[in-house]
């Protein structure tokens, strides 16, 4: 088992260690987190009222979907939990030369390979352009796609660079890069919608900004990287033994973290598929003519929808995981597997106390979400009403998806890859299961249903298989910590159901934000209150700062 950057000092991240604790490190995280994703906000509201729930959103939505997956698979976990020990190492037993050649040798293979990879997609999209009779809408995306498909590099080349970053103790410039992205998508929405009058004009030249924000999200954090001493160093053959070490524990990491992102991501293929043309016959080209399931504009439903659960995901619980493997790896390394279950428990408290109110916010909240964030311009009553129903289901599942961030990292720290990878494989296919069962009686509303069965489920298994490695859970504990959690999140949603009756509907945009802001406000007072009644000390930890010590 290799060592861990924060409770093995190297000289390079002695100074940022000592500053930068378990809950310092989650709030920097959180903190930069939260800026991003409410710029991301800005940006959704931007392009749902310029675009609305159409053909040309569906179609930059699901082609958004193939960079934007890359960049959680190897940004959000995945290239630093398999790169950071062996790193890690090198710096510790091999000197600072040593480490940058790791480092280098890394860049430069990752840059060949998604290059490669890359330049093949462009000729396969290429190809289906020339050779099938796509529609319009068929054209747009692959196009689309094409333009986009170069991000993939930018964005995996800067999540290795902030990978390095994480290894060096340093949190802030990697928890910062998405808000570059944001300015910039901003910054381009804004000029397309006062300068071109074409959405097809439009929505091109915001796949181009795409591009821009990648090229500066791979810059901004370089000069970090420098002031610590990296300089670019010819690979030698025991290095090239260390990269294959580092991929071969990369890929299975890579698909058990992220098979909620690949179940989120067959939720948006399967429903531009199945949906209804906006111009066209209802019947679908299969036997027996059936009608489509879907109906037009549920791929950017699925968009908005999942945007919101990602939210609380991203600002709690992947700044969680980030700060809390390095602390389950020492734990796994030196054999106390007692440390590591009670930090593990520790983090299932979080989530609890945490994720499920979240979940039961995002249920009662979505309409005013939906309709303060979304329904301007060209995204209408049937727009904001698709999307509330994808934020609802999605938002039942929050407590499920923060669980498995955290369960899933335990197994990693101790070196336990394939048990994640093969419970995920499972929710994969229950997520298609369900998903192909569920549209032909509900619609697309079963598809954010489904992902929400398969990873409940996913959580379920994975926390029995890990049970097996470190022994029993204290359910107990856990069980009395949920029951409270329960109440206080049940006393938050009264609360904030009745707020919501007595507020009157309006198309007022001050209304709008009053019925959202007010019930939130009065939801967290209740929640907090409840907390200290019912001695949900876990709840208020986050924001001590005597916890660091």
């Amino acid at each position: 088992m290799s060592e861990t950057f924060e409770e093995k000092n190297s000289p390079l991240c002695e100074n940022d260690n000592r500053k930068t604790g378990l809950f310092a490190g989650l709030r920097i995280v959180s903190s930069l987190t939260l800026v991003s994703r409410v710029l991301g906000l800005v940006r959704d509201m931007g392009m749902a009222a310029l675009f609305g729930n159409g053909a040309v959103m569906d179609a930059f939505s699901v082609a958004f979907r193939v960079p934007n997956m890359a960049r959680r698979l190897f940004g959000e976990g995945a290239l630093s939990t398999a790169f950071l020990p062996v790193f890690v190492r090198e710096l510790n037993q091999s000197g600072d030369k040593a480490a940058w050649k790791l480092a280098s040798t890394l860049l430069f293979k990752l840059t060949l390979i998604l290059t490669v990879l890359v330049l093949l997609g462009e000729l396969a999209l290429g190809a289906v352009a020339w050779f099938l009779p796509l529609s319009c809408e068929g054209f747009l995306l692959v196009g689309l796609t094409a333009t986009m498909l170069p991000y993939l590099v930018l964005i995996c080349l800067a999540a290795q660079v902030c990978a390095i970053l994480h290894a060096l103790g340093h949190f802030t410039w990697p928890a910062a890069l998405p808000i570059v992205l944001n300015v910039v998508w901003l910054g381009c929405l804004w000029w397309v919608a006062t300068e071109f009058a074409s959405a097809k004009s439009q929505i091109y030249l915001l796949a181009g900004s795409v591009l821009l924000g990648g090229i500066l999200q791979l810059a901004v954090p370089v000069p970090k990287l420098l002031s610590y001493g990296f300089r670019f160093q010819v690979a030698s053959q025991e290095t090239a033994s260390q990269i294959k070490t580092i991929y071969l524990a990369l890929l299975p990491i890579i698909f058990g973290l992220s098979i909620t992102q690949i179940n989120t991501l067959a939720d948006s293929l399967i429903a531009w598929s199945f949906s209804a043309p906006e111009v066209g016959g209802s019947a679908m080209n299969l036997p027996g003519s059936p009608q489509y399931p879907i109906a037009s504009g549920t791929a950017s439903a699925l968009y908005f929808g999942q945007r919101m659960y990602q939210f609380p995901l991203g600002v709690f619980a992947v700044a969680l995981g980030t700060v809390l493997f390095p602390k389950l790896t020492h734990h796994a390394e030196n054999r106390r597997i007692d440390l590591l279950k009670n930090d593990l428990s520790l983090g299932l408290k979080l989530v609890m106390c945490i994720g499920i109110p979240a979940s039961c916010g995002l249920v009662l909240m979505a309409e005013p979400l939906a309709n303060l964030l979304f329904r301007h311009g060209s995204f209408d009553a049937i727009d904001a009403a698709q999307t509330t129903a994808m934020i609802r289901y999605y938002g039942c599942g929050v407590w499920a998806y923060s669980g498995l961030l955290i369960v899933q990292r335990g197994f990693y720290a101790m070196g336990d890859r394939t048990t994640p990878l093969r419970i995920g494989l499972w929710a994969i296919l229950i997520n298609l299961v369900f998903s192909f069962t569920l549209i032909w009686y509900i619609g697309g509303k079963a598809l954010a249903l489904s992902t929400v069965i398969a990873a409940s489920i996913q959580l379920l298994l994975t926390l029995r298989a890990v049970q097996k490695k470190i022994g029993r859970l204290n359910w107990r504990e856990l069980f009395g910590r949920l029951v409270r959690v329960l109440i206080a999140s049940a006393m938050m949603s009264v609360a904030c159901w009745y707020l919501l009756s007595m507020i009157e509907d309006s198309e007022s945009l001050w209304q709008h934000a009053w019925k959202l802001l007010a019930p939130i406000a009065t939801g967290f007072i209740v929640y907090s209150l409840m907390t200290r009644v019912l001695k949900i000390e876990e709840f208020w930890s986050i924001f001590k700062s005597e916890q660091e010590k």
